[in-house]
Formats: C-alpha cells, sequence, structure tokens
C-alpha cells in the first residue's frame, strides 16, 4: 500500500547559516523548501535556524529524530570551507547512510552547471525512521536537489514506514 500522494508525512526545515542565525541576513531558503515540500505533499513543520556548529546542528537533528519527523532537510554547510560542518554533524546523527541520495544530488547539479555541486560534502541517510538529506545553501542549489529528491524520498519514505509492499 502506497502513501497518498496528499501526504507524505512530516518534514523540517534546518537552515545552516551564521548570518542568518544572528539576524544578519534574512532566510530565504527556509521558505523555498517549505514550498517545495509542501508542493510535493509534505506537513512541514517548521524552521530552525542554527549557527555552524556541530553541536547546535547534531542537537537540531536529534529533536527532529525524536519529534518523529518523517524527513529532514538541512541547508547549507556542504561545502569545504572550515564553516561547512553540516555533514559533520550529520554524520554523527545517521545510523545508516544511502550514499545513492547524496550522488544523484551532486550529479544533477553538476548537469546543471553548478561547478560547486562538485565539491558539495553533502549527505542523507537514515536515524531512525527518519530521512535526513543534506543540501547546500545557494537557491539554485536548493531548487535543483528537491527537484532531484521528489521521486527519491517517497520512496524512501515508504520503505521506512512499512508501507511499501515487499
Amino acid at each position: 500500500m502506497e502513501r497518498s500522494a496528499q501526504r507524505l508525512g512530516r518534514a523540517l526545515v534546518v537552515i545552516v547559516d551564521d548570518r542568518v542565525a544572528h539576524g544578519e541576513h534574512e532566510d530565504t531558503a527556509g521558505p523555498l523548501v517549505t514550498e517545495l515540500l509542501e508542493e510535493t505533499g509534505f506537513i512541514v513543520d517548521g524552521v530552525v535556524v542554527v549557527e555552524a556548529e556541530t553541536a547546535g546542528i547534531r542537537n537540531a537533528l536529534n529533536t527532529a529524530v525524536i519529534g518523529g519527523a518523517d524527513l529532514v532537510i538541512t541547508v547549507g554547510g556542504t561545502g569545504v570551507s572550515p564553516r561547512d560542518r553540516t555533514p559533520d554533524a550529520t554524520a554523527g546523527v545517521l545510523d545508516r547512510p544511502i550514499a545513492g541520495i547524496g550522488e544523484a544530488l551532486r550529479a544533477s547539479g553538476l548537469a546543471a552547471g553548478a561547478v560547486d555541486a562538485g565539491i558539495s560534502r553533502g549527505l542523507a541517510g537514515v536515524s531512525g525512521s527518519t530521512l535526513v538529506v543534506n543540501l547546500a545553501g545557494s537557491r539554485a542549489a536548493v531548487r535543483d536537489g528537491m527537484a532531484t529528491l521528489s521521486s527519491l524520498v517517497p520512496h524512501v519514505i515508504d520503505e521506512l514506514s512499512g508501507l511499501e509492499e515487499v
């Protein structure tokens, strides 16, 4: 039995950005991801903004998992600069990585001409029964990433919830 296209589950968005966390810049990624998730059929529980610190990122992810979110999308902090800590924090939360999702996100970004996609360290995987996916912080990366995820995420969530028939 498959889930209704109307309701894929609950999602939480985690924005990893020092400037947004300090109120120096407005969050434009959170509303975009929320809109795209809702169009896909998710109920978005909210947007959490954290600094690029491993403990804060990990805390936000653990809170989402404990709270029963089906999907957590992080935005930002996936590159190679010293402040890009999202993949490192995410790795500490995941029970099982899903390398293919990260590979698909990088491949689609590169195909769209985003050279930065080739240096993304973004991860995807499962923590408990929650799918966690890291996206890069640019609006283009968010749009491309969400388009790539639109066909993958429902399948993973069905499997995690036990609704997918074998």
